[in-house]
C-alpha cells in the first residue's frame, strides 16, 4: 500500500517565509541526520552526526535577497524544500530535502526541474552549481542522471563547526556538480 505522503498528487511551489523556518528545519533534519532519516535513501547518518541545519541559517537564506528558500507543497503538506542563490554566473543549489517518506516517488526530480526553471526565468543563469560529499556516489550519480557533470573540484568539510554536523570519518570533503541550463 503506498503512503499518503508519496501521493501522485503534483506539488505547488513557493518561496518561503520566516514562519515557516521551523517546519524547515524539521524537514531537512528529517532527510539527513538521525535515525528518522534512514527511511529514505538520502541519509547521510552514516557520515555525519549533529544538525545539519538551523533555524538562524535557514532563516537567513529566507531573507537573503539574492536568495530563495523554494517550498513544495503537496495537499498543503511542506514535503520538499531547496535553497537557489545567485552568484552572478550560476546559481547555487543547496538544501535540497524530500520528506523521507516520499523519497523515490519522483517529488525530487520534479523539485530540481522548478528549481532550474526558476534560476533561468529568475536570474537567466545559464549553469546551476552545487557541491555535495564526495562519498555520497548514489547521490552523485542521480543527480548525474538529471545532467550534472562532476568537475573534480573539491573543497573541505568544515570541520570543527558543529553546525554543519559532526563527521563520523576524517576525509570528508565535497565536490562540485556543474549542470549547463542552456
Amino acid at each position: 500500500m503506498e503512503t499518503a505522503s508519496r501521493s501522485t498528487a503534483q506539488p505547488t511551489f513557493r518561496n518561503a517565509a520566516a514562519a515557516d523556518v521551523p517546519a524547515l528545519v524539521a524537514l531537512v533534519e528529517s532527510a539527513y541526520r538521525g535515525d528518522a532519516s534512514r527511511v529514505g535513501w538520502t541519509t547521510e547518518a552514516d557520515l555525519l552526526d549533529g544538525q545539519r541545519t538551523d533555524a538562524e541559517g535557514v532563516l537567513a537564506v529566507v531573507e537573503d535577497e539574492n536568495s530563495r528558500l523554494l517550498v513544495a507543497e503537496v495537499d498543503g503538506e511542506t514535503v520538499a524544500c531547496c535553497h537557489l542563490e545567485h552568484r552572478g554566473d550560476h546559481v547555487y543549489f543547496g538544501m535540497f530535502a524530500v520528506r523521507p517518506t516520499a523519497q523515490g516517488g519522483g517529488l525530487g526530480k520534479l523539485v530540481m526541474a522548478e528549481a532550474e526553471r526558476l534560476a533561468r526565468a529568475e536570474w537567466g543563469a545559464p549553469a546551476m552549481h552545487m557541491t555535495v560529499i564526495r562519498q555520497r556516489d548514489e547521490l552523485i550519480s542521480w543527480y548525474e542522471r538529471r545532467g550534472y557533470r562532476r568537475t573534480g573540484k573539491m573543497s573541505p568539510f568544515p570541520y570543527g563547526d558543529e553546525r554543519f554536523g559532526v563527521p563520523r570519518r576524517a576525509d570528508l570533503e565535497f565536490e562540485l556538480l556543474v549542470k549547463e541550463l542552456g
